[in-house]
């Protein structure tokens, strides 16, 4: 038996953000890996696909060249050198990663972890005793119950794949498919979205989601909502989807099918029971601290839990927690009601607190200022495609409660609404504020 003070189960950053205050506390800290260290976003999420959302971006400057009176020609994607160029950028970050756990005194071992008592983990046959143990083992993509679900690629694949398809096909519409899709579209492949739920993007303010679903259909996505796919055929190394939209079914023709339903936590294989863990169909059931309710000497935090935003930056904050609680006692609690988050499509969509339903729904009294900005003069000089913002501000107190954005940088300006939110600032003091101009945060003012 191999005794620690901490054992985490899990290499990516919920992980490492748990490292930090239990080795400053001078515990002794194991950290089983199943893979690569830094787990999927560095590796196989939010890094190497942002290198291709430049590269989409690149391609949507040279689409608007004309409108700043350059005259350019036809531009050619090497997709091929591009993912290979992906792959290059990301290819030293485990290495890295594996560097600076050295330097911070945590055993890494390489290996499938699971439990074999409610303090012990069994690793490829080796036996870890800790005091605590750190369920942060991320998450894969949803199955689904669909024939012929086995001829579907997840994200995993498209950063891998050196050949560009003619056309594909995304079952489900969240986050993954409109960010992957708009990188497919931009490359000039053929992309269609069905999701089975009659709203896309669930999460996101609908005002918002109309303003991406329009910039989506304009650069040729085709969008399907109530769309319920029913099965999946292989036909002459082509994919035949068939689904049904209110009871009359459709097929489409494609080189590749990808599975866009998110993802849930895995843990299926950790052998819970064991642990004495309580879960219900992969939920582990947690309490305010992060603590598993059944065995509150096992946290879980990153996207294992269930119920938080599956978010690397998120996945940091709540690592980051467990350590301090299990150094300090389970004192610490999450607060997720500042956090900004966005969809990589070209151009982003930007959000931060509660969406304009969600604020009515919780008996806020708002003030709902939403501005079309394509006419304004910052958005005519970069001749943005998309320009859109909604704030919501609490009629009472000015303070703001939400923000929402589509385009005008909004992926940058959504951090100063969350630092104005997290700090007090209220609507009024934001907007007067003096910003550089010109810039779009010079717009802050006019949003509001």
């Amino acid at each position: 038996m191999e005794n620690y003070d901490v054992v985490i189960l899990g290499g990516g950053n919920a992980g490492m953000g748990v490292t930090v205050a239990t080795r400053a506390a001078g515990l002794s800290v194991a950290m089983v890996e199943a893979r690569d260290l830094g787990g999927t976003c560095p590796n196989r999420g939010c890094t190497p696909k942002k290198v291709l959302v430049a590269a989409a971006h690149a391609l949507h400057d040279i689409e608007r060249a004309g409108q700043h009176r350059i005259a350019v020609g036809k531009p050619e994607l090497d997709w091929a050198a591009l993912i290979a160029c992906e792959k290059d950028i990301i290819r030293n970050i485990p290495d890295r990663l594996a560097a600076v756990m050295a330097k911070r005194g945590v055993d890494v071992i390489f290996g499938k972890a699971a439990f074999i008592g409610s303090h012990v983990i069994s690793v490829d046959g080796r036996r870890l005793e800790a005091k605590k143990i750190v369920i942060a083992t991320g998450s894969k993509p949803r199955s689904l119950p669909i024939s012929g679900a086995e001829h579907m690629t997840t994200s995993d694949d498209v950063l891998n794949d050196p050949v560009l398809p003619r056309d594909v096909v995304f079952v489900g519409g969240g986050v993954i498919a409109f960010e992957l899709g708009h990188v497919y579209a931009r490359a000039g492949v053929k992309v269609t979205i069905l999701e089975a739920l009659p709203h896309l993007l669930g999460s996101l303010d609908a005002d918002a989601v109309t303003q991406i679903r329009n910039e989506s259909e304009r650069i040729g996505i085709r969008l399907f909502t109530r769309a319920l796919v029913k099965r999946i055929d292989s036909i002459n190394g082509r994919l035949r989807v068939t689904f049904a939209i209110d009871g009359s079914e459709s097929t489409i023709d494609a080189d590749r099918v990808v599975n866009g339903a998110g993802r849930v936590a895995n843990v299926d294989e950790l052998d819970l029971g064991a642990g004495v863990v309580v879960q219900r169909e992969g939920r582990i059931e947690i309490d305010e601290h992060l603590r598993s309710r059944s065995n509150p000497d096992v946290y879980v935090c990153g996207d294992a839990v269930w119920n938080s935003p599956q978010l690397s930056p998120v996945a940091t904050y709540e690592g980051t927690l467990v350590g301090r609680n299990i150094v300090d006692g389970p004192i610490h609690r999450p607060d997720y009601a500042q956090i900004p988050a966005s969809v990589y499509t070209i151009p982003a969509v930007a959000s931060v607190g509660l969406t304009e339903a969600k604020a009515w729904e919780q008996g806020f009294a708002v003030k709902v200022y939403a501005n079309d900005m394509q006419d304004w003069l910052s958005a005519r000089t970069h001749a943005e495609t998309a320009a859109w913002s909604k704030i919501i501000v609490e009629t009472t107190t000015d303070k703001i409660l939400g923000a929402h954005m589509v385009g005008h940088a909004g992926e940058e300006l959504i951090h100063l609404f969350a630092l104005a939110m997290k700090h007090g600032i209220t609507a009024s003091q934001l907007s007067d504020a003096v910003y550089s101009f010109p810039t779009f945060s010079a717009d802050i003012r006019n949003m509001m």
